[in-house]
């Protein structure tokens, strides 16, 4: 098991939700929308000891709940360090921190799913609202 695994687990057993907007209201994170251009999604933001997810206010609700669980993944993995905007390009970084948040987003959104339950992979991805491209992750 991952570090990431077991510390999903712990935020769902402790909040009793696998919803990321009630996640970060419980732990005093700040959810903004705002208008963004399309290539945005969000960004992660630490000033002063509070924490803010900014949301592409364009976003439909589905891409907005996962673009959340991905920022709530910097909050909690990530706590002091200011991320770059999410952008559609994004899901296929290199980068660590953003792989982790990625995975975070994953194991969040796809808690209380059986994948035996689905015929394949990406049938799963798309009723959780996940992009397809995060399919390494599970």
């Amino acid at each position: 098991m991952s570090f990431i695994y077991d510390k999903v687990n712990q935020l769902i057993k402790n909040h009793k939700t696998n919803n990321p907007f009630e996640i970060a209201e419980q732990l005093n994170i700040h959810v903004h929308e705002l208008p963004m251009c399309e290539e945005i999604n969000g960004f992660y933001k630490y000033e002063k000891r509070n924490r803010f997810i900014i949301i592409n206010e364009f976003l439909d609700s589905q891409r907005k709940r996962f673009v959340c669980a991905h920022e709530l993944g910097h909050a909690v993995l990530h706590t002091k360090s200011n991320t770059p905007f999410l952008r559609a390009n994004t899901f296929y970084s290199i980068d660590k921190i953003e792989r982790e948040a990625n995975e975070f987003a994953v194991n969040l959104l796809l808690y209380d799913k059986s994948l035996e339950d689905y015929d394949t992979k990406f049938d799963v991805l798309r009723e959780s609202g996940i992009p397809y491209e995060m399919e390494r992750f599970i």
